[in-house]
């Protein structure tokens, strides 16, 4: 074993000692330079680029942002030139690229060439700065395109183009399904396939000196059938289920007609298993825009002439189907007052309203396979009859007769003199109709069991008849 004297051994540690602390100097002072590099470049440049920075081989080191601003501005007047030409068939739409705001992102190319370098951070600030320098740093740029303005211009065309998909629908005789109509396909514009090439297009015009007209084809996208035929054969949709019905005789003809209406906007809905059905969703919007007229409706505690008037005869009928049907009610209210319309064959308690969003009618179809709505208007006898197709599952539904108390007799009529109408005229605007409170119940039993054990609560103000009494001369 080597042993060193203790001479050897004081120099091995001197010589140890000052290399540590040359090392230590060494360090302390390329820090030192380096702050000092960095603060120099770093309050030279405090409002300017640092230099040798490019985006697309354009210079911006040592510039403001005013003149980073002021030159690319300059480039997306130019590049806002540009024409692109969507096509689909024989159907175009010509716009320039400055109506699709395409160009560079001058505020995001700013904020981040004038941050390179300040981050805060001591070695990465430092190494940015002194490679850019040095070497130059290349940036990328980015650039703006607005979605909403290009779906826009494209919509024309997607107006043209655009057929919804057609569900497979059944055809109902003696209580069966016994055929069908063959499901087809839908197509639309692929907005989403004509963004994502338009991207690719902006980098070339942005490279580009000359200014270009580009043609796009617009891509079609197929939409598919919720229901296709193929599924329409495997729904389970064989028997009966379920029936209800009401008559609405002496309805005006516009609320004749929006009872028709409403009923094509119901018929054919199919539910599939667990879904909940949701009358106004089904129903949609209900206005004169989707084609009903005036008639009366019940509004702020009055009987007036408003937009689908006669809607509520077709929740009415459909919620007694579903209760013959024994399908869970979810979500059910009655009407502010007894409407004679819906005891011209049923005891009271038997009505559903609805008035979107706030008051809806809603069923949930538990049955394992899918149900269908089918309404039929007999125009001679005035009725609206709503049957639910499906498969029995063995469930039994009993529905007791309702029990009416607390009635109230109708108030007194009011008479309010009105302006408009001739002196010795009257016109009655609401009708009377006696309180009360109805109670019924429903019991569904499935293989012995309870399984579903209702009791519905229907509470009816009186109602006043008012007649309007003119005063005109």
């Amino acid at each position: 074993m080597l042993r060193l004297s203790p001479r050897k051994k004081q120099t091995i540690y001197h010589v140890a000692k000052s290399s540590y602390w040359f090392l230590i100097g060494f360090i302390l002072a390329s820090m030192v330079l380096s702050s000092l590099i960095l603060f120099y470049f770093q309050h030279t440049f405090k409002n300017r680029v640092i230099p040798g920075i490019f985006i697309d081989n354009v210079y911006i080191g040592e510039k403001s942002r005013a003149d980073i601003e002021k030159i690319f501005l300059a480039k997306n007047q130019k590049i806002g030139e540009n024409t692109f030409i969507f096509s689909q068939d024989s159907y175009v739409a010509t716009v320039s690229a400055k109506k699709l705001d395409i160009g560079y992102d001058i505020n995001l190319i700013t904020e981040q060439a004038l941050s390179l370098g300040k981050t805060k951070n001591l070695f990465s600030d430092t190494y940015i700065t002194l490679s850019s320098y040095i070497n130059g740093t290349f940036l990328s740029s980015t650039y703006t395109l607005d979605e909403e303005k290009l779906t826009a211009e494209l919509e024309p065309i997607r107006k043209v183009i655009h057929v919804d998909p057609q569900d497979a629908q059944f055809k109902v005789e003696n209580n069966r399904v016994v055929a069908f109509q063959e499901s087809s396909e839908g197509k639309t514009i692929d907005i989403d396939a004509v963004k994502k090439e338009l991207r690719k297009r902006i980098k070339e015009i942005i490279r580009e000196r000359d200014i270009k007209t580009i043609a796009i084809e617009v891509p079609i996208k197929i939409l598919k059938p919720d229901v296709t035929t193929e599924e329409a054969n495997n729904l389970g949709i064989v028997e009966d289920i379920g029936a209800g019905k009401s008559i609405f005789v002496g309805s005006i003809a516009n609320r004749f007609y929006n009872i028709n209406l409403a009923t094509s906007r119901i018929n054919g809905v199919l539910i599939a298993p667990g879904e909940e059905f949701s009358f106004n969703k089904a129903l949609g919007d209900v206005s004169k825009f989707t084609g009903y007229k005036e008639a009366y409706v019940i509004q702020n505690g009055r009987t007036v002439l408003g937009d689908g008037g006669g809607v509520c005869q077709v929740s009415t009928t459909l919620f007694r189907a579903i209760l013959n049907s024994g399908l869970p009610i979810t979500e059910r209210r009655a009407h502010a007052y007894r409407v004679g319309y819906y005891e011209q064959d049923s005891l009271p308690g038997f009505d559903a309203t609805v008035y979107a969003p706030s008051v809806d009618f809603k069923f949930k179809n538990d049955t394992g396979n899918h149900v269908l709505i089918q309404g039929l208007i007999d125009p001679i006898n005035m009725s609206l009859t709503f049957t639910i197709y499906g498969k029995s599952d063995g469930r039994k539904v009993v529905v007791t007769q309702p029990v009416v108390t607390n009635v109230v007799p109708a108030p007194p009529p009011l008479y309010q003199d009105d302006p408009n109408l001739p002196k010795g005229v009257e016109k009655q605007v609401d009708f009377a109709a006696p309180g009360g409170k109805s109670v019924f119940s429903r019991t569904v039993t499935k293989d012995g069991q309870v399984v579903i054990n209702d009791v519905f609560v229907s509470s009816y103000r009186p109602w006043q008849a008012i007649f309007l009494r003119g005063t005109k001369e």
